[in-house]
């Protein structure tokens, strides 16, 4: 029951925070299609919880993500004021100091997409499949970097649909032409740091770990 109500919990803060956001967006039809994804995963959250439910840890980084996207879907990613919100609470330009000529938030939420969603991945794909050791690890990783190249092709996709504005404000390069490479970049080197990080956690309280580890690299000669 408590999971349940921690589920719910973060679910009715999502749900105010998407009405909240949802209200004057700096572009309206850049936010409806920034959004469209956003619902199905909800959906799909939601569906998997009543067959699969995932642990807190996963829920929590779910949400994180998903309300760090919807900032970026009320501003447009290009346009979120993080640098004025610095500067003007604590008189300090993240811009400056790193030297940034662009709104980077878009880089971060690519960032974030691989560090906090590799984990939950992995949640999921372990309990359905029921693997262990490297597999367990490499193929979340995977999952995570092979959908990243595939958002890359649906912005790619909808800015040669829509055209014009609305194209370039969803597509959100800020005249980079490298813009894909380094968002797909980023996404992995957070899949990567997420999966690092839960190994390294696993491999020092899991007792078993180094037999999982073993077995999932042995061949099965059973099939031949």
């Amino acid at each position: 029951m408590e999971h349940k109500r921690y589920f719910l919990l973060l679910s009715i803060i999502f749900v105010i925070e998407f009405i909240v956001i949802s209200i004057n967006p700096y572009n309206r039809a850049d936010w409806v299609l920034e959004n469209v994804l956003i619902v199905f995963s909800a959906i799909f959250v939601v569906f998997t919880y009543k067959k699969c439910p995932l642990s807190r840890l996963s829920y929590s980084l779910i949400f994180v993500f998903m309300s760090l996207h919807e900032i970026g879907s009320h501003y447009t990613y290009a346009n979120v004021p993080y640098d004025e919100f610095l500067q003007s609470y604590f008189n300090f330009s993240l811009n400056e100091y790193m030297g940034w000529e662009r709104n980077n938030f878009d880089r971060l939420i690519h960032f974030a997409y691989g560090f906090l969603l590799a984990y939950p991945v992995r949640d999921l794909y372990c309990k359905i499949a029921g693997v262990t050791g490297f597999w367990s690890y490499f193929t979340p990783l995977n999952l995570i970097m092979s959908t990243s190249m595939l958002y890359e092709l649906v912005e790619w996709g909808a800015a040669e649909v829509f055209g014009g504005e609305l194209g370039m404000a969803y597509l959100g390069t800020q005249g980079d032409i490298w813009d894909a490479h380094k968002d797909m970049a980023l996404a992995s080197l957070g899949g990567v740091l997420a999966m690092a990080i839960t190994l390294f956690i696993h491999s020092r309280i899991q007792k078993d770990f180094p037999e999982q580890w073993r077995l999932s690299l042995t061949v099965n000669h059973h099939g031949d």
